[in-house]
């Protein structure tokens, strides 16, 4: 018996997001430990800073730093196609600057993903 779960289909929406949650969720971990190893290496004689504080800091850092990606791609598929911004992409990303959050960066991510643009 297999524990390999069916790929889910893009007409059931919840499931389509729920994807999307969990590639974007990636993205940030992947993010964070390009963070986290990039500090190691440049550990320095600084004071000891509370680590909730440098959790919380570097939370919001990957996710900035998957926003900016996500904003190189989405630039980059404009300059090639000439299209105008998407509906509703301007006001998504200004909610994420306001509140950087996973869920803030999903929304964000949604409109690249109809483009196909997350591959």
């Amino acid at each position: 018996m297999s524990n390999i779960s069916p790929e889910p289909t893009s007409s059931d929406p919840i499931e389509a997001a729920d994807d999307l949650t969990e590639r974007i969720a990636a993205r940030v971990v992947r993010a964070r430990l390009a963070l986290e190893h990039r500090a190691m290496a440049n550990r320095s004689s600084s004071p000891m800073v509370d680590p909730s504080v440098v959790g919380e800091r570097r939370e919001a850092e990957s996710l900035r730093r998957v926003f900016r990606e996500l904003g190189v791609s989405y630039r980059q598929y404009r300059r090639q196609t000439g299209s105008p911004v998407a509906p509703g992409l301007r006001d998504a990303a200004y909610r994420f600057r306001a509140d950087p959050s996973l869920a803030s960066l999903v929304a964000v991510a949604g409109y690249l993903d109809k483009l196909d643009l997350l591959t």
